[in-house]
């Protein structure tokens, strides 16, 4: 009689089991309804990937989930939480074929050293893979509800949801992208260098704040292009606009002006900390050595220093540092002009550093 109730009592629970499963189920898939819904309205990468992980944590409420996404222009990772970043980072490496952490943008944190980091068991990370024509994307996570089959059909679907509308908004990001970089160095182009470089001045003067920029132009690149090669002169100028963008601060704004000429805007920076960075700068180009083939190369560069005067129209401004740059050509190359003693000079006489006036 006992063996007997044990095993209805068996069967009612695999029954109301199956029941709760069927139910549970229904309200999962109803769920992922409305999130695919809602991510297919929203308008950027970061914006995308966060309704995926808000659908993951409302189905399977994840302990870990990270999303990672490789395009031709690198590698960028949204990841829930923070502390997992180390552990996580080795996986992602290997499986993206990452020769360094370094080469990861995080799209929702900025690490600090010394921060608490955790760990977890690699047997219990699950992890789901897509790629298409102009992306690879893995999404990684730590479940801490029961899976059962229909979860990765959920999986599935929320994954083949998402690669849609993140195809488009990286075509979208790509046709932009085409229309205001410069595709070798990664700066901006001259157009959009003038456009940004409008709102600038207008931010300038409607907060009555300096504003500052820099023309550069590398000394005698023809020579670097006769000797080594266009090759080896396309990579000079990729490395230089990587190493003065590295070494600027965040804000800056980087243009490749034309053949071997770049500018930057400095927003908030008066002449006097505009001559200090883009001598800083100068000092880093000329200690820097790049490597193409079998050659070893250094260059040098020529920086121009101008301030925004409210009295004077953006061609002037511009006009100004392009001066100063040939000054510093005819002053024997390597150099910024105008010197910083002489700025300095002209501050003592006025009593304060130029800046801008109602």
């Amino acid at each position: 009689m006992k063996s007997q109730m044990n095993r209805i009592s068996t069967r009612v629970t695999a029954l109301f089991s199956m029941f709760f499963r069927i139910a549970e189920r229904q309200t999962d898939h109803k769920k992922l309804t409305r999130y695919i819904v809602a991510l297919n309205q929203k308008k950027s990468q970061a914006d995308i990937i966060n309704e995926v992980a808000k659908c993951f944590k409302d189905i399977l409420n994840y302990r870990l989930f990270a999303f990672v996404i490789q395009k031709d222009n690198g590698v960028d990772v949204w990841l829930d939480p923070r502390m997992f970043k180390k552990s996580l980072e080795q996986i992602i490496l290997k499986d993206f074929n990452i020769q360094n952490q370094d080469e990861l943008n995080y799209l929702n944190h900025t690490f600090h050293p010394g921060e608490h980091e955790e760990q977890f068991k690699m047997d219990d990370l699950l992890s789901y893979e897509q790629k298409e024509e102009n992306f690879h994307s893995r999404i990684y996570m730590l479940p801490q509800r029961t899976m059962y089959d229909y979860h990765d059909e959920i999986a599935g679907l929320i994954l083949q949801s998402c690669a849609g509308a993140l195809s488009q908004q990286v075509k979208i990001e790509d046709l932009k992208n085409a229309a205001i970089i410069d595709s070798l160095t990664g700066c901006y182009n001259r157009r959009e260098f003038e456009s940004q470089l409008k709102r600038n001045i207008a931010g300038a003067l409607r907060h009555k704040t300096a504003l500052s920029i820099f023309m550069f132009d590398l000394d005698h690149f023809k020579k670097v292009n006769d000797t080594f090669g266009h090759i080896a002169g396309d990579k000079v100028l990729k490395e230089v606009s990587e190493l003065v963008r590295s070494n600027m601060r965040t804000g800056d704004i980087l243009a490749r002006y034309g053949g071997e000429e770049f500018i930057a805007i400095l927003p908030g920076a008066s002449k006097r900390k505009a001559i200090e960075l883009a001598d800083r700068l100068r000092m880093k180009i000329e200690k820097n050595t790049i490597f193409s083939d079998d050659f070893k190369i250094k260059v040098s560069a020529s920086f121009g220093v101008s301030q925004f005067n409210p009295k004077a129209d953006m061609k002037k401004f511009i006009q100004d540092a392009d001066d100063m740059m040939y000054r510093a050509k005819l002053n024997g190359r390597n150099t910024v002009m105008p010197g910083l003693i002489k700025v300095i000079h002209e501050i003592a006489l006025d009593g304060k550093e130029q800046t801008i006036q109602a």
